[in-house]
């Protein structure tokens, strides 16, 4: 007996076209072909918007040195906290730039720590009479060659770090390297901390009254209250910006 005609397009691996034979060879259905493409299309589209998003909110896998930016950390790098602008404010140095410890040189990072002590001249008229103003400077740069240091930058300096005592928050501080907050707290002095690149110096300063000596070498009874921590912040971004700069031609 002749058996049923097998059906084209359900033949397996082992049934191939030729076993069909060429007289009921047809081109496929145009309709068909079309929801094929349609559907194949929608599908590459899909899958192309997923890994999109996937790029943009997680990166796309590839660990990429960040930019030092020209940026050069070593231990010849407090050479460019000149202050010219704090200077100014109170008045002179007491000593020149000096490394603190710490000193940091590291495939992964170079870091460095920097002092430097200001003091008001004698007859100085923006103070009170008998009395000097001493400001401590502090100057940190890490070099971060491994690493990009944003993520961690933010969450250190930005407005979600916590503060002890009294809630305050760090200000933004516009167009000052990729990112820079300052942060002033009464009674700790002024951080002024700035992301660059691959870099992120944080400047800090802190100022306190001192009596001039006297003949009878008696202390006072009462001591007046240092200059408000604002009336230094232009100062602290000026000089910022020319450590930053030095530190590039370095």
């Amino acid at each position: 007996m002749i058996s049923e005609p097998e059906l084209i397009g359900e033949f397996g691996p082992e049934h191939t076209a030729e076993a069909v034979g060429d007289f009921d060879r047809k081109p496929a259905s145009g309709r068909r072909r079309s929801h094929a493409l349609l559907w194949g299309a929608a599908g590459a589209l899909v899958a192309s918007t997923v890994w999109a998003t996937a790029v943009f909110a997680y990166g796309d896998g590839v660990t990429r040195k960040p930019d030092p930016r020209g940026y050069r950390v070593d231990g010849r790098s407090c050479s460019g906290m000149q202050l010219k602008a704090l200077t100014a404010s109170v008045g002179k140095h007491q000593d020149a730039p000096a490394l603190a410890a710490g000193r940091i040189e590291h495939p992964a990072l170079n870091q460095v720590r920097c002092f430097l002590g200001l003091i008001s001249e004698e007859g100085a008229e923006t103070y009170e009479e008998g009395w000097s103003v001493n400001a401590h400077v502090g100057l940190t740069v890490e070099l971060y060659k491994e690493t990009d240091p944003r993520s961690e930058f933010e969450a250190r300096e930005g407005p979600s770090a916590l503060t002890d005592g009294e809630e305050k928050r760090p200000e933004l501080v516009p167009n000052l390297g990729d990112r820079a907050y300052l942060l002033a707290e009464d009674g700790e002095g002024t951080r002024l901390s700035v992301l660059d690149g691959a870099v992120v110096l944080t400047l800090t300063l802190s100022t306190a009254m001192n009596p001039v000596e006297s003949e009878t070498g008696e202390q006072p009874d009462e001591w007046p209250d240092p200059p408000a921590p604002e009336s230094f912040h232009a100062d602290m971004i000026s000089d910022m910006r020319d450590v930053m700069e030095k530190l590039k031609a370095a």
